[in-house]
């Protein structure tokens, strides 16, 4: 359950929202704004959507069947779940849907499995070894569910597999490895993904917000591996695939582009076999891509604060918390913003172009005054700066300013123009996205469907592109 930023700049043209309601049905939670879960889920298997829904007394099952008909549902009584976090599901040979519940103090988790022909639960406690270390991430991949771990005073990453009511349990060694910072200095795995850079798992298939990727270490899950890249050493990124058949762990590493004078800050973005890498400072910008195979170049660009960024197709913006962006008139004042944040991009494909958005993002903690007790206090502050680009199929940069808005630009639109809607949990089927969410007026799970492009007249939707998104909304991406 995680939290994107998200934020939508208001332009005086409009454009229309693709959007569907698919369903509604009535679930009456108790105290949904204070213990309410949602998570919506496909079985990857028969392509069944499945809806759980919680609140502090029940778990509310509903399944859909692959044309989004409602087939049949399931209403089970909270026990000893009642107290702990969603954290995901699995889908059994049965096909019938397992949850697992987090434990306060991530020791535990309770495994429920339930029968919706028989309207029937049964459960067990999973206990983590005492070796397990800290919960690094869980996720779902092909019907299983997945708990990756940092394995204690180990030099090893721990994943649990739970799949068909078994637990396997594999290790991925990295104490053959180095980790040095850009001063030469020795860094421990233990000590890099522990405490240094805590590994941040970026979606796949799906727009990731600059929040997410300005992490120096990043995770991507495909069907038999996973691809981890640090970038916590200016001098390059360094990059492991996990091999989930075979728990071999092998290394690759990427020098980052060299900028005339030392770099401030650098990263990385791995997609279909590619890596994206970004340097920068206050004097230039530089881009590189490269072929994750061979390590060859593939494209590189090299912008200086006395150019103009002609491939871009938004203005340059900067943003401080939630506010209103600001446009950057030159290059000059965008990498002089740059300097002062986490340097970062993001790359998305959708049919064959590739949608990236370059900038930076920081958080920090600042201090406000409260009126009402006349006293200081901490807030949670942000800084972005950013623009867009896109790239053809031959890695041509391309303008594509006036191109129709995406289904995650028509999702987050219409979430951050409604107020009645709590509980929100997004899946991505083939080709559009699938919203649910508890509408807190008619007290019902409703189900939209979005897609690319325009659709009915009568909602403006002023959408620009997708790197505005920056104001905090509770999302379950599963």
């Amino acid at each position: 359950m995680k939290k994107l930023l998200l934020f939508f700049l208001l332009l005086s043209q409009s454009i229309l929202i693709s959007q569907t309601i698919l369903n509604s049905s009535v679930l009456n939670l108790s105290k949904p704004a204070e213990s309410g879960q949602l998570i919506n889920a496909e079985n990857t298997k028969t392509h069944e959507v499945y809806v759980f829904a919680s609140d502090n007394k029940a778990i509310n099952i509903l399944k859909f069947n692959k044309s989004l008909f409602l087939a049949n549902q399931f209403k089970d009584t909270l026990r000893a779940e009642k107290k702990r976090v969603l954290m995901g599901y699995s889908f059994g040979e049965d096909e019938n849907p397992t949850l697992y519940w987090d434990s306060e103090n991530h020791k535990s988790i309770r495994i429920i499995k339930y029968n919706l022909e028989t309207k029937k639960s049964t459960s067990l406690n999973f206990d983590f070894p005492a070796n397990t270390g800290n919960i690094i991430t869980s996720f779902q991949k092909n019907n299983a569910f997945y708990v990756l771990s940092k394995e204690k005073d180990q030099e090893h990453l721990l994943l649990f597999e739970f799949r068909n009511d078994k637990c396997e349990i594999k290790m991925f060694d990295f104490t053959s490895f180095s980790f040095k910072n850009e001063k030469a200095q020795n860094l421990s795995f233990s000590a890099l993904v522990q405490y240094h850079y805590p590994i941040e798992k970026i979606e796949t298939d799906d727009f990731s917000t600059l929040d997410k990727t300005e992490k120096k270490s990043k995770m991507y899950v495909f069907d038999d591996r996973i691809i981890l890249t640090f970038d916590y050493n200016i001098n390059h990124t360094q990059v492991f695939n996990l091999n989930l058949q075979t728990s071999e762990v092998t290394e690759k590493i990427f020098d980052t582009p060299v900028t005339q004078t030392a770099s401030k800050s650098t990263n990385s973005f791995y997609l279909e076999n590619k890596l994206y890498q970004l340097s920068a400072n206050s004097e230039q910008f530089l881009f590189s891509i490269k072929d994750f195979y061979s390590g060859k170049d593939i494209k590189t660009i090299s912008v200086s604060k006395n150019d103009t960024i002609s491939f871009k197709n938004s203005p340059m913006f900067l943003q401080i918390n939630e506010e209103k962006p600001q446009k950057l008139k030159t290059t000059s004042k965008f990498l002089k913003q740059l300097s002062t944040v986490n340097a970062t991009l993001s790359a998305f494909k959708n049919k064959q172009i590739t949608f990236i958005t370059f900038g930076g993002f920081a958080s920090y903690q600042s201090f406000g005054i409260s009126y009402n007790y006349g006293q200081n206090n901490i807030q949670d502050s942000s800084k972005m700066v950013f623009f867009d680009a896109a790239l053809n199929s031959d890695f041509e940069f391309i303008n594509n300013s006036q191109a129709e808005p995406l289904a995650i630009d028509n999702l987050n639109y219409f979430m951050s123009n409604s107020k009645n809607i709590l509980m929100v949990s997004i899946i991505k089927l083939t080709d559009f996205y699938i919203l649910g969410y508890y509408d807190v007026d008619t007290k019902s799970y409703t189900m939209r469907k979005f897609t690319d492009g325009f659709m009915d007249q009568g909602f403006g939707n002023p959408i620009m592109n997708k790197a505005i998104f920056s104001k905090s909304i509770p999302l379950n991406r599963n």
